[in-house]
């Protein structure tokens, strides 16, 4: 989450809210956006923006609120769950007005963090966060700080890997998860000799299909490899190499679903979460938020019964850590004064409602033994 930067934010937001739940960022914005209306009776509104858009992702971020405002009466919190395709791009034309920018939002973590702060449209939160909170955030404080300022509040972690259909891998005669990429291709290949669709992804929508990219350079490439890329935009070390030949021999396998280009991420029964979820296709690689996706999208709106979950293999010479995850999900928020965020704070990181987010995603509470990398 960020908060906004401009004067009168500052002025009506003097700490942050945050929770520490499952792997999204949200910052808190800085100059963008109107800052909370606080009205002559002294009652705040402030305005969220969230990419849960339905079940209990959803039910989850209303039922907060609701418990938020019953404990502080002069405070309404404006909700909008937007599509996760869309959030990007409605999120950086608000920015550019500051009259409708969010107070608070989910967004994404990385460079893009850095570009917003860059532009002076997060408010440093680094005094404005609890001893509590930070102790929660513990190993995922980094993803939210820039130039050693905490600019965002790690709301949850969400660790990414493979999402796979056990029945489909049963009828094709797979007894074992694969490890290593080699008994990867393996389970590929024994999905295709079985007539059955081995991965989907939804490279409509873009990112899921680049994800491929990411977890790969994860194994490749140390984590001084990433530092030193990312500060002096050095690609020369041949790990990065290493990934493009690596997603080549992915396409090589022929694994996806039939047109995945075109092929939306997690919308509707066609998407690549519905073909996971409709058994026609046996695995996904995606984040944490998968099971709470994929409900939705069964036909009869439950659990997916045989889902199961494995970590991304590990590449034979790889120089990264084999068991580094990606997906943190940070958030700040501007309020209108430093009791009231403290409030905020405390009870959305509560054990309690950490728990109780963890149980609707079906992913572990935020308090990761590894520090996560985000992109």
């Amino acid at each position: 989450m960020l908060v906004k930067n401009n004067k009168e934010t500052i002025m009506k937001f003097k700490s942050v809210a945050a929770a520490l739940l499952a792997a999204v960022t949200c910052v808190s914005m800085a100059a963008c956006g109107s800052g909370g209306d606080t009205n002559a009776d002294g009652k705040v509104e402030i305005t969220m923006w969230h990419n849960s858009t339905t079940g209990d992702g959803k039910a989850y971020w209303e039922s907060a609120a609701k418990a938020f405002e019953k404990e502080n009466p002069n405070v309404t919190i404006k909700i909008e769950a937007i599509q996760n395709e869309d959030m990007d791009g409605k999120l950086q034309t608000a920015l550019q007005d500051p009259n409708s920018a969010p107070d608070i939002f989910m967004a994404r973590g990385g460079q893009k963090l850095r570009d917003v702060v860059e532009a002076g449209q997060a408010m440093d939160l680094t005094d404005k966060i609890s001893d509590t909170v930070k102790n929660q955030m513990a190993t995922a404080e980094a993803t939210g700080t820039i130039d050693g300022k905490i600019y965002s509040v790690q709301q949850s972690v969400l660790p990414g890997g493979i999402w796979y259909s056990k029945d489909l891998f049963e009828k094709a005669g797979i007894t074992e998860t694969p490890k290593t990429w080699d008994e990867f291709k393996t389970v590929v290949q024994k999905l295709k000799d079985a007539g059955i669709t081995p991965i989907a992804v939804g490279g409509k929508d873009a990112w899921p299909a680049a994800h491929w990219w990411y977890w790969f350079a994860l194994r490749e490439c140390s984590a001084d490899t990433f530092d030193k890329a990312q500060s002096d935009k050095d690609f020369s070390d041949k790990c990065w190499t290493r990934t493009g030949d690596d997603v080549q021999a992915l396409l090589d396998l022929d694994a996806f679903n039939d047109g995945f280009l075109t092929t939306p991420a997690q919308q509707g029964a066609s998407s690549s979460a519905g073909l996971l979820a409709n058994h026609m296709a046996a695995m996904e690689l995606m984040g944490g938020w998968e099971p709470g996706v994929i409900k939705d999208l069964t036909p009869d709106k439950k659990d997916m019964a045989d889902l199961g979950y494995f970590a991304f293999p590990t590449m034979d010479g790889g120089e990264g850590d084999p068991t580094a995850i990606i997906w943190v999900v940070p958030m700040a928020w501007p309020w209108a004064s430093g009791r009231l965020k403290r409030l905020w704070t405390s009870s959305t990181s509560s054990p309690r409602r950490n728990g109780r987010r963890s149980t609707l995603r079906r992913s572990p509470p935020s308090r990761p033994t590894r520090k996560p990398r985000m992109w």
